[in-house]
């Protein structure tokens, strides 16, 4: 039996014409063993040859030979075509007729201009640092040469723009179709000039591009190299749209398909409503359909009101994305801050029309919202609720959305001191539409406790069994009824009529929405009576679903009507319904008093400890019961009971109670000494065994063993699915720092970890693990961010844990990301950083990462200032990032922000030595101030500092928030 040849793995054609040309270009060494330039033999003229080969094989697509080849090969190939094309080397190609000139040698000019061009557009692209492997001193040799060179070549297609701007645009003067080069054609050079009989110089030979073609290819590529300059000469943008708008033509006339060179509609598209926004005009018609364009001319004319008619409007259609609307706001705040207090009510508008926007759209609400709000108004007021009403479409709109925009509203009126203006929003027709009477109730019960002005009359409630039943009507039309109805007296009112009509319908299956768990499910079924077994299973199964989705008022009553049911014939389905009524007083108060700190009542309370404590038998139990239970009891510092008095059988029998004894326990005893952080090496031990996995070998068809891995595994007391789902029924946060702080040191145990996570309190946990290859830690990575990112919706402005999601951002490679929770992290613990940041906030590690976040996105100058920040300046890391001259931040504006003198001087010799006259009069001019003199207190050198920390985190917070 003959084995199979694997197939031969070919390189790809790119990578054929770098190595034919690194074969060619490589120096040679003479007999002095001096080195020399590559010789001009036959040998390597073949390979320059097969390097050209393979790029028409490609039919010399730009698009590809750019994305696969770096700038120093695709030059080195273009001058390789401009040499076989006879084109004279050191002839300035501006000064050459292209319509005189043999069609494959035009071809290769503008080839290469266009390719010059594209380049230059391509170097302006801010690029995205490539994350740098193990240093190797070979391989960081060659890139730095390489570096350098494609940086060489570079200034010199900058300092030939001009020239092959003028080559592009005399090309579209051409009226006659080109020729680009073939193998064959390529194959006819290589040939003895008299085998030739002058075929490769005739208009027929190689393959044949259009004069339309190259017109639409040099229109595309000069529009976008105007584009560019049009950043420093506004009127070039008007040329770019030409050029852009002719693309668009002669794509529409020919068809893209018919294209032998690809252009990108979609980048294109863009272009050309950038340069619509840029250069619009009175008799602009188009463009002026776009929000782009009209907010861009209103920012220019300074017709703000109708930039809020454009935001409004928009947030029904939902078509400008929210990176530009919050860059609008951004431009707004800044002129606003330059003097223009005018301002001051367009930023709320604008930001008031974002708030919605992200509340429609599941986002958290802003802190600029929260900042503009607090002195409210009645204008504002007034303004906020038109916002609201115009932005959603109460006929059209889904429930969600409308749960979304109550909720909003209810949390505002929570928030608000001023009972007028709770007031002005619960007499709103939008209040009174989104909200349901008895939500109503529930806010203003809410309210009175705040206040004694309010007063709330609850009516009476008539008995179950005091209601009637009313003649019978359809069948159909009473199944609707109770499908709809959540009044309990109705549904039993409904049922009987239908029981009177029919003995052969179930009526509690009638609807697939109505279920009950299957503990329940297979007691109330077994109930003889059917009219009795339909009225329980509806009232659960709707009470149930009322809970679900927060109905809370509903769910009590169809609960106690079930309870007053059950009570006279099963003490079983009694005490269940005892159970859910505890479970749903739990939800109703977390989410009502408790939501704004007030604690349960003591009865409460004890019915949470009575459930825990129960030993009834056979009385069907839900876990989910229990998980709350034990999640209120900890949200809530029951800690002393959970440790103390709970029953050791309820702790050896219930996985939950066992946990929340540990996490209560631990954090009973923060901060405390080394020798009582037995219960944390507990609870470490129990959540290491949740999240290890069980191995097992499996012998294949191959005979091999292979190793298997179950990710849910049964080694611990509860899935770690499970856990994870407890974890975000807390929100008590030190309970949250403790677990988030131990599964932070669990990441962090892992032998191949790079980057470190900070967490309180790290150092109770044990620093090692027994068996490290049974922990599953991908799931650990994953368990960290879900937590921080949970935790983070409890309590978005607490320090450590923004400490955490930043350090999971850096430790991902997220720079821009982390830097944003950095300074968040620093904003909330300082007022906006009008306060010093605490030490214990802005480590040195931390600040350290701030550093390198820097540095990977090309920020050298913030790199430089937040040197200055460590307990001991690094001048060594703050000099080498002053040297880097391609710096993506504002540079020389940050001047001001540097106190450390060392520094500033450091930066003056460099722009001298660079003859950088007016950055060097910045830093001479910073140097200069008096409050930095070194003989001045060291109180006053102190303030100095402070004051330009401050500024310059708050520049950098408006940079990445």
């Amino acid at each position: 039996m003959h084995s199979q040849v694997p197939p031969v793995a070919y390189p790809p054609p790119v990578q054929l014409i770098v190595q034919f040309l690194e074969q060619a270009s490589k120096p040679s060494v003479n007999e002095q063993n001096q080195v020399q330039p590559p010789p001009d033999n036959k040998r390597n003229r073949i390979l320059k040859l097969l390097a050209l080969k393979v790029a028409a094989h490609l039919k010399w697509d730009l698009d590809i030979l750019e994305k696969s080849l770096s700038v120093p090969v695709l030059n080195m190939l273009l001058n390789e075509l401009l040499c076989i094309s006879k084109v004279p080397p050191g002839t300035k190609h501006v000064d050459v007729d292209l319509a005189s000139l043999p069609p494959t040698t035009a071809m290769a000019i503008l080839l290469y201009n266009r390719w010059a061009i594209r380049t230059i557009v391509q170097s302006s692209f801010p690029v995205k640092q490539v994350k740098p492997g193990p240093p190797q001193l070979n391989v960081m040799n060659q890139m730095q040469q390489e570096k350098e060179l494609t940086d060489n070549i570079l200034k010199v297609l900058k300092e030939q723009a001009a020239d092959s701007i003028l080559v592009l645009e005399g090309a579209l003067q051409l009226s006659k179709d080109l020729y680009v080069h073939t193998i064959r054609t390529l194959d006819l050079l290589a040939m003895e000039p008299g085998m030739v009989n002058g075929e490769t110089e005739s208009s027929t030979a190689g393959l044949k591009i259009s004069a339309e073609e190259i017109q639409c290819q040099v229109c595309y590529d000069l529009g976008a190299i105007y584009f560019q300059q049009g950043s420093t000469n506004a009127a070039v943008h008007e040329k770019a749209k030409e050029m852009f708008f002719k693309t668009k033509e002669l794509i529409a006339k020919n068809g893209s398909s018919s294209l032998h060179f690809t252009i990108d509609e979609e980048r294109l598209a863009g272009y050309c409503q950038a340069c619509g926004v840029l250069t619009l005009s009175s008799d602009d018609t188009s463009q002026q359909a776009t929000p782009y364009s009209q907010i861009h001319r209103c920012m220019k004319s300074g017709n703000y009101q109708d930039i809020v008619n454009i935001f409004l409007e928009d947030n029904l259609t939902l078509s400008l994305p929210v990176q530009f609307r919050q860059s609008v706001l951004r431009e707004l705040f800044q002129k606003s801050q330059q003097g223009n207090d005018a301002l001051d009510e367009v930023c709320f508008k604008v930001c008031v029309c974002n708030t919605v926007c992200d509340v429609l759209q599941g986002r958290t609400v802003d802190v600029q919202f929260c900042q503009l709000f607090l002195k409210p108004s009645k204008e504002k007021i007034d303004f906020l609720l038109e916002v609201c009403s115009k932005s959603l479409n109460l006929e059209n709109a889904s429930e969600v959305l409308k749960r979304k925009m109550a909720a909003f509203l209810k949390n505002l009126c929570l928030g608000l001191e001023d009972l007028q203006l709770v007031f002005m929003i619960s007499s709103h027709e939008l209040f009174m539409k989104l909200l349901k009477d008895d939500e109503r109730k529930l806010l203003i019960d809410q309210m009175r406790k705040r206040s004694p002005r309010i007063n709330l009359c609850t009516k009476p409630v008539a008995s179950f069994y005091d209601i009637p039943a009313s003649a019978s009507v359809n069948i159909g039309q009473l199944e609707h009824q109770l499908i709809l109805s959540v009044d309990p007296w109705r549904i039993r009112q409904i049922l009987i009529e239908l029981h009177g009509m029919t003995s052969e319908r179930q009526f509690w299956t009638i609807s697939n929405k109505w279920e009950v768990p299957n503990v329940y499910g297979n007691v109330i079924l077994g109930i003889k009576d059917s009219l009795t077994r339909d009225l329980v299973y509806i009232l659960m199964a709707k009470g149930l679903h009322c809970c679900a989705i927060k109905d809370f008022v509903h769910a009590k009553q169809l609960f106690a009507a079930c309870l007053e049911l059950v009570t006279e014939f099963s003490p079983k389905l009694r005490q269940v319904m005892l159970n859910e009524m505890l479970l749903l007083d739990i939800y109703t108060h977390e989410a009502g008093p408790g939501a704004s700190g007030e604690r349960p009542p003591s009865d409460l309370i004890s019915r949470v400890r009575g459930y825990l404590e129960m030993r009834v038998p056979d009385i069907p139990l839900r876990q989910v019961i229990a998980e709350e239970c034990v999640a209120f009891l900890l949200n809530w510092c029951e800690n002393e009971y959970l440790t103390m008095q709970v029953p050791l059988p309820l702790v050896q029998t219930n996985p939950y109670v066992k946990l929340g004894q540990l996490l209560a326990a631990t954090c009973k005893e923060l901060p405390g000494p080394k020798e009582s952080r037995r219960t944390a090496k507990d609870l470490w031990e129990v959540v290491v065994q949740i999240c290890s996995v069980s191995n097992q070998h499996k012998r294949g068809n191959d005979g091999r063993v292979s190793l298997i891995k179950h990710r849910e595994s049964t080694l611990g007391i509860m899935y770690r699915s499970e856990l994870l789902s407890f974890i975000k029924k807390l929100r008590e946060p030190l309970v949250l720092t403790t677990i988030l702080s131990l599964f932070v040191k669990l990441h962090n145990v892992r032998e191949d970890i790079v980057n470190d996570i900070a967490a309180e309190h790290i150092s109770i946990w044990p620093s090692s693990i027994p068996n490290l290859q049974s922990v599953d830690f991908e799931a650990v990575a994953v368990t960290v961010k879900e937590l921080v990112s949970y935790a983070l919706t409890i309590n978005a402005n607490n320090h450590f844990w923004l400490i955490i999601q930043a350090d999971i951002y850096f430790a991902t490679n997220q720079y821009s990301a982390a830097l944003h929770y950095y300074l968040q992290a620093g904003a909330v613990c300082s007022d906006f950083f009008n306060k010093v940041v605490p030490p214990d906030v802005y480590t040195d590690q931390v600040i350290k990462r701030m550093i390198k976040c820097c540095s990977l996105l090309n920020c050298h100058t913030q790199v430089a200032i937040l040197c200055q920040f460590l307990r001991e300046v690094d001048y060594k890391t703050a000099f080498k990032a002053l040297q880097e001259q391609n710096s993506h931040d504002a540079m020389d504006s940050y001047y001001e922000y540097i106190w450390d003198v060392t520094i500033l001087e450091y930066l003056t010799y460099l722009h001298h030595k660079r003859g950088e006259t007016d950055k060097r009069q910045i830093a001479i001019k910073a140097i200069g101030q008096t409050e930095l003199n070194a003989s001045n207190p060291e109180d006053v050198l102190q303030l100095a500092a402070q004051r330009r920390k401050k500024k310059f985190l708050q520049a950098m917070a408006k940079l990445y928030f």
